[in-house]
């Protein structure tokens, strides 16, 4: 399993486009972030090669705060063209970065208009982007939200995104397995791997309940990590998470669990 870091929660003492280097300092082959659009795809792919990392996952853009495409637009009626015009941007995003992985985000369900037409907006949706996807070898994601963070999500339960995934039966369309959103969707993480292993394409860990670096809650990260092999899991782990102190010093979780980290890195 390879351990990639999320530069919009780690390293955030730092300016943005100095979090690569520090990423791959400690240890990070990959990195992964949801809004790469704020800038050039030239200048994201020359702060990647010279610190020698590997782009995992972007995010499809999200619209204006407030709205209920802030956080994506896949899931809302009256949204189409905007997740289409959205989703053709993080494509050519994908390929210029090398990112096998695109977070497609569902979004609010807008007042007035019920889940169900929102989960036929979301298919639909879905099914347009996977004929624009075809010729790549770059996969979708769906994530469900827990209700607790974002109330108002067009998709909040994981094996609503598995159904999702399957009804489609793309093998570029699978799951984001986030471990937070899972426990504080039910828990029973687990049993959940393994009825969705054959869907899952991408995982996250954060504990839980304040969202820290494993090890800080209530979450049995080491029972985790071994359901994840046994399943045979051997894709990117994102790191999702609020450190707990500082960035570096919130990373001997990797040590304490038996996970390895490249080369000769500092320690931390």
């Amino acid at each position: 399993m390879k351990l990639d870091a999320n530069l919009k929660w780690l390293f955030t003492e730092l300016p943005f486009e100095a979090r690569f280097e520090a990423a791959a300092n400690a240890g990070f082959e990959g990195v992964e972030y949801p809004n790469p659009y704020p800038f050039e795809a030239s200048r994201l792919r020359a702060w990647l090669d010279n610190s020698g990392l590997t782009q995992v996952l972007i995010n499809t853009p999200g619209g204006p705060a407030g709205s209920p495409t802030e956080f994506g637009s896949a899931g809302v009626p009256g949204s189409e063209q905007e997740f289409r015009t959205g989703f053709l941007t993080s494509l050519d995003y994908a390929e210029r970065l090398n990112a096998r992985v695109i977070h497609v985000m569902a979004g609010n369900v807008p007042a007035g208009i019920s889940r169900r037409r929102a989960a036929a907006t979301l298919v639909s949706n879905l099914s347009w982007a996977l004929e624009q996807s075809r010729p790549s070898d770059t996969v979708l994601v769906l994530e469900a939200i827990n209700r607790f963070t974002m109330p108002n999500q067009s998709l909040d339960e994981i094996e609503h995104a598995a159904e999702i995934a399957a009804a489609l039966n793309s093998p570029q369309l699978g799951v984001l397995f986030d471990v937070y959103h899972v426990q504080r969707g039910g828990g029973n993480i687990l049993e959940r791997i393994r009825q969705l292993a054959s869907w899952i394409l991408h995982v996250q860990v954060a504990d839980s309940p304040l969202r820290h670096e494993p090890g800080t809650g209530e979450i049995a990260y080491s029972a985790v990590f071994d359901e994840l092999d046994k399943i045979g899991y051997d894709r990117w782990i994102g790191c999702e998470y609020t450190p707990s102190t500082s960035t570096l010093e919130s990373l001997g979780w990797r040590e304490h669990l038996g996970l390895s980290r490249r080369g000769d890195v500092h320690n931390v």
